[in-house]
This record gives structure tokens, sequence and C-alpha cells, in this order.
């Protein structure tokens, strides 16, 4: 799931990235926002959870890694593009 923060005041978007993996042991988030690092996500409420900024007017693709070895794509995504290697990534945009 994404859920989107738009601000008056800055030319930015926060995204809060939320993904329900029953008995993960981790999920790690990989997106091209950041150069494609990845990020290990916490565990809340059940679902692993984390929050990055990324500038308004874009579109960005990710995945989530799941115990450093599967990958998902998420379901709530805005978009999806092949990824050239298995499958497809998911998109998220920050259009207003």
């Amino acid at each position: 799931m994404l859920k989107k923060k738009f601000f008056k005041t800055k030319d930015e978007v926060e995204i809060t990235f939320v993904f329900d993996a029953n008995g993960a042991k981790s999920v790690e988030l990989v997106t091209e926002i950041n150069g494609w690092e990845p990020i290990e996500m916490a565990k809340s409420k059940g679902a692993f959870r984390t929050k990055l900024r990324a500038p308004k007017g874009g579109e960005y693709q990710f995945r989530y890694r799941v115990d450093g070895a599967e990958w998902q794509n998420d379901e709530a995504a805005d978009a999806y593009v092949p990824n050239g290697i298995d499958g497809d990534n998911s998109i998220v945009k920050t259009h207003a």
C-alpha cells in the first residue's frame, strides 16, 4: 500500500510504503528514489513500513525484497513496468 502526503510549501512528496508480508522476517524497499540502495523496513501493526521523500512530478520504480531473496510488487502501485530481469517493477507517481 502507498500513502502520499503532498506539501504546499515544498516540491516534495512524502511516500509511506506499507507491505503486509505474513511470516516474513524482514522486508527491504529497493527503489530508484535513493539509487536502488535497499532500505530495511520496520515492522509495525502487522506490516512492514518505511517513509521516503521524492520530488513532485515524477514516476519512480520500486520493489520489495522479502527475507533477502523473494521479490514482490505492491498491489496498490500506481502502475507497473517490465524490469527486463524477472517480471515487472512497481511504479509510484508523485504528480499532484
